[in-house]
Protein backbone atom coordinates (compact mmCIF):
# COMPACT_ATOMS: atom_id res chain seq x y z
CA UNK A 1 0.00 0.00 0.00
CA UNK A 2 2.79 2.46 0.87
CA UNK A 3 4.53 1.82 -2.45
CA UNK A 4 1.39 2.50 -4.51
CA UNK A 5 0.68 5.67 -2.55
CA UNK A 6 4.24 6.92 -2.94
CA UNK A 7 4.10 6.38 -6.71
CA UNK A 8 0.83 8.30 -7.00
CA UNK A 9 1.80 11.08 -4.59
CA UNK A 10 5.16 11.83 -6.23
CA UNK A 11 5.87 12.87 -9.79
CA UNK A 12 8.62 10.26 -9.58
CA UNK A 13 10.89 8.71 -6.98
CA UNK A 14 14.46 9.79 -7.63
CA UNK A 15 17.11 7.36 -6.37
CA UNK A 16 19.70 10.09 -5.91
CA UNK A 17 17.31 12.35 -3.99
CA UNK A 18 15.70 9.70 -1.76
CA UNK A 19 17.60 6.44 -1.89
CA UNK A 20 15.71 4.88 1.03
CA UNK A 21 12.25 5.49 -0.46
CA UNK A 22 13.48 4.38 -3.89
CA UNK A 23 14.73 1.08 -2.47
CA UNK A 24 11.59 0.44 -0.44
CA UNK A 25 9.20 1.14 -3.33
CA UNK A 26 11.25 -0.88 -5.81
CA UNK A 27 11.12 -3.92 -3.51
CA UNK A 28 7.35 -3.61 -3.15
CA UNK A 29 6.64 -2.70 -6.78
CA UNK A 30 5.89 -6.30 -7.92
CA UNK A 31 2.96 -6.36 -5.48
CA UNK A 32 1.20 -3.36 -7.02
CA UNK A 33 2.31 -3.19 -10.66
CA UNK A 34 -0.63 -5.32 -11.81
CA UNK A 35 -3.02 -2.79 -10.22
CA UNK A 36 -1.36 0.07 -12.09
CA UNK A 37 -1.16 -1.71 -15.43
CA UNK A 38 -4.52 -3.51 -15.56
CA UNK A 39 -6.96 -1.47 -13.46
CA UNK A 40 -5.51 1.99 -14.12
CA UNK A 41 -3.86 1.30 -17.48
CA UNK A 42 -0.77 3.29 -16.52
CA UNK A 43 2.79 2.71 -17.70
CA UNK A 44 5.49 2.07 -15.09
CA UNK A 45 9.06 3.32 -15.53
CA UNK A 46 11.46 1.27 -13.44
CA UNK A 47 15.21 1.79 -13.84
CA UNK A 48 18.34 2.61 -11.88
CA UNK A 49 17.53 6.34 -11.79
CA UNK A 50 13.84 6.68 -11.06
CA UNK A 51 10.56 4.91 -10.41
CA UNK A 52 7.58 6.53 -12.05
CA UNK A 53 3.98 5.81 -12.91
CA UNK A 54 2.72 7.88 -15.85
CA UNK A 55 -0.50 9.10 -14.29
CA UNK A 56 -2.92 9.80 -17.14
CA UNK A 57 -6.26 11.09 -15.76
CA UNK A 58 -9.65 9.98 -17.04
CA UNK A 59 -10.27 13.54 -18.20
CA UNK A 60 -8.46 16.84 -17.83
CA UNK A 61 -9.42 19.10 -14.94
CA UNK A 62 -8.39 22.70 -14.31
CA UNK A 63 -6.56 21.82 -11.07
CA UNK A 64 -4.30 19.25 -12.75
CA UNK A 65 -1.48 21.64 -13.57
CA UNK A 66 1.92 22.28 -12.04
CA UNK A 67 1.05 24.16 -8.87
CA UNK A 68 4.32 26.13 -8.95
CA UNK A 69 3.28 27.72 -12.26
CA UNK A 70 0.92 30.71 -12.36
CA UNK A 71 0.92 31.74 -16.04
CA UNK A 72 0.53 29.99 -19.39
CA UNK A 73 3.90 31.50 -20.22
CA UNK A 74 5.46 29.31 -17.50
CA UNK A 75 4.39 26.17 -19.39
CA UNK A 76 5.76 27.51 -22.69
CA UNK A 77 9.12 28.19 -21.06
CA UNK A 78 9.11 24.81 -19.35
CA UNK A 79 8.48 22.92 -22.60
CA UNK A 80 11.29 24.89 -24.24
CA UNK A 81 13.64 24.01 -21.35
CA UNK A 82 12.76 20.32 -21.78
CA UNK A 83 13.55 20.56 -25.50
CA UNK A 84 16.86 22.23 -24.68
CA UNK A 85 17.80 19.50 -22.18
CA UNK A 86 16.94 16.78 -24.71
CA UNK A 87 19.94 17.87 -26.75
CA UNK A 88 22.29 17.70 -23.76
CA UNK A 89 24.17 14.66 -22.55
CA UNK A 90 23.71 13.46 -18.98
CA UNK A 91 25.99 15.44 -16.63
CA UNK A 92 26.75 17.94 -19.40
CA UNK A 93 27.13 21.46 -18.05
CA UNK A 94 25.86 24.68 -19.62
CA UNK A 95 25.50 28.37 -18.80
CA UNK A 96 22.32 30.37 -18.26
CA UNK A 97 23.22 32.58 -21.25
CA UNK A 98 23.27 29.51 -23.50
CA UNK A 99 19.88 28.43 -22.21
CA UNK A 100 18.15 31.80 -22.62
CA UNK A 101 19.53 32.23 -26.14
CA UNK A 102 18.08 28.87 -27.11
CA UNK A 103 14.75 29.67 -25.42
CA UNK A 104 14.41 32.75 -27.60
CA UNK A 105 14.91 30.66 -30.74
CA UNK A 106 12.58 27.84 -29.67
CA UNK A 107 9.76 30.18 -28.64
CA UNK A 108 9.92 32.40 -31.70
CA UNK A 109 6.46 32.43 -33.20
CA UNK A 110 4.93 31.05 -29.99
CA UNK A 111 5.39 34.02 -27.64
CA UNK A 112 7.34 37.26 -27.51
CA UNK A 113 10.41 36.85 -25.33
CA UNK A 114 11.60 40.01 -23.57
CA UNK A 115 14.06 39.42 -20.74
CA UNK A 116 13.84 43.11 -19.76
CA UNK A 117 10.30 42.32 -18.55
CA UNK A 118 10.21 41.53 -14.83
CA UNK A 119 7.15 39.27 -15.22
CA UNK A 120 8.91 37.19 -17.89
CA UNK A 121 12.02 36.86 -15.74
CA UNK A 122 9.83 35.76 -12.79
CA UNK A 123 8.29 33.13 -15.07
CA UNK A 124 11.76 31.88 -15.93
CA UNK A 125 12.67 31.80 -12.22
CA UNK A 126 9.59 29.68 -11.44
CA UNK A 127 10.48 27.27 -14.26
CA UNK A 128 14.16 26.98 -13.29
CA UNK A 129 13.34 26.46 -9.61
CA UNK A 130 10.76 23.81 -10.48
CA UNK A 131 13.34 22.07 -12.68
CA UNK A 132 15.80 22.14 -9.78
CA UNK A 133 13.22 20.87 -7.27
CA UNK A 134 12.50 17.76 -9.34
CA UNK A 135 16.17 17.54 -10.34
CA UNK A 136 15.89 17.99 -14.09
CA UNK A 137 18.94 20.19 -13.69
CA UNK A 138 21.26 21.24 -10.89
CA UNK A 139 22.81 24.66 -10.27
CA UNK A 140 26.54 24.36 -9.60
CA UNK A 141 27.44 28.04 -9.48
CA UNK A 142 24.93 30.82 -8.83
CA UNK A 143 21.25 30.80 -7.93
CA UNK A 144 18.19 30.75 -10.17
CA UNK A 145 16.56 33.32 -7.88
CA UNK A 146 19.04 35.91 -9.16
CA UNK A 147 17.41 35.74 -12.60
CA UNK A 148 14.49 37.86 -11.30
CA UNK A 149 16.87 40.81 -11.03
CA UNK A 150 18.28 40.33 -14.54
CA UNK A 151 19.82 37.68 -16.75
CA UNK A 152 23.24 39.29 -16.79
CA UNK A 153 24.53 37.09 -13.96
CA UNK A 154 25.83 33.76 -15.22
CA UNK A 155 24.70 30.52 -13.60
CA UNK A 156 26.35 27.17 -14.26
CA UNK A 157 23.89 24.27 -14.56
CA UNK A 158 24.26 20.54 -15.08
CA UNK A 159 21.82 18.31 -16.92
CA UNK A 160 20.85 15.30 -14.78
CA UNK A 161 19.38 13.31 -17.67
CA UNK A 162 15.97 13.00 -15.98
CA UNK A 163 14.27 15.26 -18.53
CA UNK A 164 13.85 12.27 -20.85
CA UNK A 165 11.33 10.82 -18.35
CA UNK A 166 9.29 14.01 -17.86
CA UNK A 167 7.08 13.87 -20.94
CA UNK A 168 4.97 10.84 -21.77
CA UNK A 169 5.69 8.57 -24.70
CA UNK A 170 2.58 8.25 -26.84
CA UNK A 171 1.71 5.36 -29.11
CA UNK A 172 0.36 7.84 -31.66
CA UNK A 173 1.59 11.08 -33.25
CA UNK A 174 0.73 14.32 -31.45
CA UNK A 175 2.46 16.59 -33.98
CA UNK A 176 -0.85 18.14 -35.10
CA UNK A 177 -2.42 18.41 -31.63
CA UNK A 178 -3.37 21.98 -30.67
CA UNK A 179 -4.88 21.60 -27.19
CA UNK A 180 -5.67 19.18 -24.39
CA UNK A 181 -8.97 18.46 -26.15
CA UNK A 182 -7.07 16.69 -28.94
CA UNK A 183 -5.68 14.22 -26.40
CA UNK A 184 -9.17 13.52 -25.07
CA UNK A 185 -10.51 13.01 -28.59
CA UNK A 186 -7.75 10.47 -29.23
CA UNK A 187 -8.59 8.68 -25.99
CA UNK A 188 -12.24 8.60 -27.08
CA UNK A 189 -11.28 6.91 -30.36
CA UNK A 190 -9.31 4.30 -28.44
CA UNK A 191 -12.21 3.75 -26.05
CA UNK A 192 -14.55 3.10 -28.97
CA UNK A 193 -12.15 0.43 -30.24
CA UNK A 194 -11.99 -1.34 -26.87
CA UNK A 195 -14.85 -0.06 -24.73
CA UNK A 196 -14.70 -2.59 -21.91
CA UNK A 197 -10.97 -2.22 -21.29
CA UNK A 198 -11.00 1.58 -21.35
CA UNK A 199 -14.13 1.80 -19.23
CA UNK A 200 -12.35 -0.04 -16.44
CA UNK A 201 -9.32 2.23 -16.76
CA UNK A 202 -11.47 5.35 -16.92
CA UNK A 203 -13.40 4.55 -13.73
CA UNK A 204 -10.29 3.63 -11.76
CA UNK A 205 -8.39 6.68 -13.02
CA UNK A 206 -11.20 9.04 -12.06
CA UNK A 207 -11.49 7.57 -8.57
CA UNK A 208 -7.72 7.65 -8.04
CA UNK A 209 -6.93 11.12 -9.41
CA UNK A 210 -10.08 13.20 -8.87
CA UNK A 211 -12.25 14.10 -5.88
CA UNK A 212 -15.40 12.58 -7.42
CA UNK A 213 -16.96 10.71 -10.31
CA UNK A 214 -20.22 12.27 -11.54
CA UNK A 215 -22.89 11.10 -13.98
CA UNK A 216 -26.21 12.62 -15.01
CA UNK A 217 -27.97 9.69 -16.70
CA UNK A 218 -28.90 6.35 -15.15
CA UNK A 219 -27.59 4.50 -18.23
CA UNK A 220 -24.12 6.07 -17.96
CA UNK A 221 -21.69 3.19 -18.71
CA UNK A 222 -19.16 4.25 -16.05
CA UNK A 223 -21.81 4.35 -13.32
CA UNK A 224 -23.19 0.97 -14.41
CA UNK A 225 -19.72 -0.59 -14.24
CA UNK A 226 -19.08 1.06 -10.87
CA UNK A 227 -22.33 -0.19 -9.34
CA UNK A 228 -22.04 -3.71 -10.76
CA UNK A 229 -18.42 -4.14 -9.61
CA UNK A 230 -18.31 -1.94 -6.52
CA UNK A 231 -17.16 -4.77 -4.23
CA UNK A 232 -14.25 -5.62 -6.53
CA UNK A 233 -13.35 -1.94 -6.96
CA UNK A 234 -13.49 -1.45 -3.19
CA UNK A 235 -11.25 -4.49 -2.69
CA UNK A 236 -8.63 -3.18 -5.12
CA UNK A 237 -8.55 0.34 -3.73
CA UNK A 238 -8.61 -0.94 -0.16
CA UNK A 239 -5.64 -3.20 -0.84
CA UNK A 240 -3.45 -0.75 -2.75
CA UNK A 241 -4.47 2.78 -1.71
CA UNK A 242 -6.91 2.51 1.18
CA UNK A 243 -10.16 4.40 1.63
CA UNK A 244 -13.83 3.59 1.33
CA UNK A 245 -15.87 3.69 -1.87
CA UNK A 246 -19.07 5.71 -1.39
CA UNK A 247 -21.60 5.38 -4.21
CA UNK A 248 -24.65 7.67 -4.39
CA UNK A 249 -27.38 8.32 -6.94
CA UNK A 250 -25.33 10.59 -9.21
CA UNK A 251 -21.84 10.45 -7.82
CA UNK A 252 -19.14 8.30 -6.24
CA UNK A 253 -16.26 9.17 -3.93
CA UNK A 254 -13.18 7.40 -2.65
CA UNK A 255 -13.08 8.68 0.92
CA UNK A 256 -9.78 8.26 2.73
CA UNK A 257 -9.59 7.58 6.45
CA UNK A 258 -7.93 10.41 8.35
CA UNK A 259 -4.88 8.33 9.30
CA UNK A 260 -4.53 6.95 5.74
CA UNK A 261 -4.87 10.12 3.68
CA UNK A 262 -2.04 11.20 1.41
CA UNK A 263 -1.39 13.83 -1.25
CA UNK A 264 -3.60 16.92 -1.34
CA UNK A 265 -6.25 16.81 1.39
CA UNK A 266 -9.64 18.35 2.01
CA UNK A 267 -10.30 19.46 4.60
CA UNK A 268 -6.92 20.41 5.99
CA UNK A 269 -5.95 22.71 8.82
CA UNK A 270 -6.18 26.09 7.09
CA UNK A 271 -8.65 28.94 7.11
CA UNK A 272 -9.91 28.64 3.53
CA UNK A 273 -10.93 24.94 3.82
CA UNK A 274 -12.57 25.76 7.17
CA UNK A 275 -14.76 28.51 5.80
CA UNK A 276 -15.63 26.35 2.79
CA UNK A 277 -16.83 23.64 5.20
CA UNK A 278 -19.06 26.22 6.90
CA UNK A 279 -20.44 27.40 3.57
CA UNK A 280 -21.10 23.80 2.49
CA UNK A 281 -23.08 23.35 5.71
CA UNK A 282 -25.25 26.30 4.75
CA UNK A 283 -25.70 24.93 1.23
CA UNK A 284 -26.86 21.56 2.54
CA UNK A 285 -29.25 23.26 4.97
CA UNK A 286 -30.83 25.30 2.16
CA UNK A 287 -31.17 22.13 0.06
CA UNK A 288 -32.76 20.17 2.91
CA UNK A 289 -35.26 22.98 3.52
CA UNK A 290 -36.14 23.03 -0.17
CA UNK A 291 -34.91 26.60 -0.67
CA UNK A 292 -32.28 25.47 -3.15
CA UNK A 293 -33.60 22.53 -5.13
CA UNK A 294 -31.55 19.69 -6.62
CA UNK A 295 -31.79 19.03 -10.31
CA UNK A 296 -32.25 15.54 -11.69
CA UNK A 297 -28.46 15.20 -12.03
CA UNK A 298 -27.98 15.90 -8.30
CA UNK A 299 -26.58 19.41 -8.83
CA UNK A 300 -27.97 22.76 -7.66
CA UNK A 301 -28.00 25.77 -9.96
CA UNK A 302 -28.02 29.24 -8.42
CA UNK A 303 -27.17 32.71 -9.62
CA UNK A 304 -23.81 34.23 -8.80
CA UNK A 305 -25.65 36.84 -6.72
CA UNK A 306 -27.39 34.17 -4.61
CA UNK A 307 -24.10 32.39 -4.02
CA UNK A 308 -22.40 35.66 -3.09
CA UNK A 309 -25.11 36.51 -0.59
CA UNK A 310 -24.79 33.15 1.17
CA UNK A 311 -21.02 33.46 1.36
CA UNK A 312 -21.21 36.97 2.78
CA UNK A 313 -23.92 35.98 5.29
CA UNK A 314 -21.71 33.10 6.37
CA UNK A 315 -18.79 35.49 6.82
CA UNK A 316 -20.87 38.02 8.76
CA UNK A 317 -22.04 35.33 11.16
CA UNK A 318 -18.72 33.56 11.77
CA UNK A 319 -15.99 36.07 10.88
CA UNK A 320 -15.00 36.58 14.53
CA UNK A 321 -13.52 33.08 14.41
CA UNK A 322 -11.79 33.63 11.09
CA UNK A 323 -8.20 34.73 10.61
CA UNK A 324 -7.64 38.44 10.01
CA UNK A 325 -6.73 37.78 6.37
CA UNK A 326 -10.16 36.35 5.54
CA UNK A 327 -12.07 38.47 8.03
CA UNK A 328 -10.90 41.68 6.34
CA UNK A 329 -10.64 40.38 2.78
CA UNK A 330 -12.42 42.34 0.05
CA UNK A 331 -15.72 40.82 -1.04
CA UNK A 332 -14.65 40.08 -4.61
CA UNK A 333 -11.33 38.61 -3.51
CA UNK A 334 -13.04 36.36 -0.95
CA UNK A 335 -15.56 35.18 -3.54
CA UNK A 336 -12.79 34.41 -6.05
CA UNK A 337 -10.76 32.47 -3.45
CA UNK A 338 -13.76 30.35 -2.39
CA UNK A 339 -14.87 29.62 -5.97
CA UNK A 340 -11.32 28.70 -7.01
CA UNK A 341 -10.91 26.34 -4.04
CA UNK A 342 -14.30 24.69 -4.51
CA UNK A 343 -13.63 24.24 -8.24
CA UNK A 344 -10.36 22.50 -7.45
CA UNK A 345 -12.26 19.96 -5.32
CA UNK A 346 -15.06 19.54 -7.89
CA UNK A 347 -17.63 21.13 -5.56
CA UNK A 348 -18.86 23.67 -8.08
CA UNK A 349 -18.36 25.18 -11.51
CA UNK A 350 -19.44 28.29 -13.37
CA UNK A 351 -21.62 27.85 -16.44
CA UNK A 352 -23.38 30.58 -18.45
CA UNK A 353 -23.31 33.05 -15.57
CA UNK A 354 -24.65 30.49 -13.11
CA UNK A 355 -23.00 28.70 -10.21
CA UNK A 356 -23.50 24.93 -10.50
CA UNK A 357 -23.03 23.29 -7.11
CA UNK A 358 -22.00 19.63 -7.33
CA UNK A 359 -22.88 16.86 -4.85
CA UNK A 360 -19.36 16.97 -3.36
CA UNK A 361 -20.29 20.27 -1.68
CA UNK A 362 -22.74 18.39 0.54
CA UNK A 363 -20.49 15.41 1.23
CA UNK A 364 -18.32 17.02 3.90
CA UNK A 365 -19.66 19.96 5.90
CA UNK A 366 -18.58 21.77 9.01
CA UNK A 367 -20.04 23.85 11.81
CA UNK A 368 -18.87 25.68 14.88
CA UNK A 369 -20.07 24.56 18.35
CA UNK A 370 -23.67 25.38 19.19
CA UNK A 371 -22.64 27.90 21.83
CA UNK A 372 -20.16 29.65 19.52
CA UNK A 373 -22.15 32.88 19.17
CA UNK A 374 -22.96 33.01 22.91
CA UNK A 375 -19.28 32.70 23.79
CA UNK A 376 -18.36 35.41 21.27
CA UNK A 377 -20.92 37.82 22.78
CA UNK A 378 -19.55 37.21 26.28
CA UNK A 379 -15.94 37.99 25.30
Amino acid sequence: MEAARALIENNWIDKKKDKELYGKVRRELPKCQKFFREQLGWTIINNEQILKVEKVPACAESYMGITDFTERRDYCLFCAVLAFLEDKEEQEQFLLSELVDMLELQLKGVMDVDWTSFTQRKSLVRVLQFCENIRLLEAYEGSSENVSGGIGHEILYENTGLSRYMAMNFAYSIADFQSWEDFERQQHLEREADRGHYRINRVYRQMATAPALYWSQSDNPDSIYLKNHRQWIQKNFGEYLGGQLHVHKNTAFLVMDENESFGEKHPREAMLPELVLLLCGWIREKEEKGIWKKRQDGCIGVSVKEFQEELYHCRDRYKKAWSKEYRDMEDTKLLAAVISYMKSWMMLDECDGEIVIYPAAGKIIGSYPGDFETKEKNR
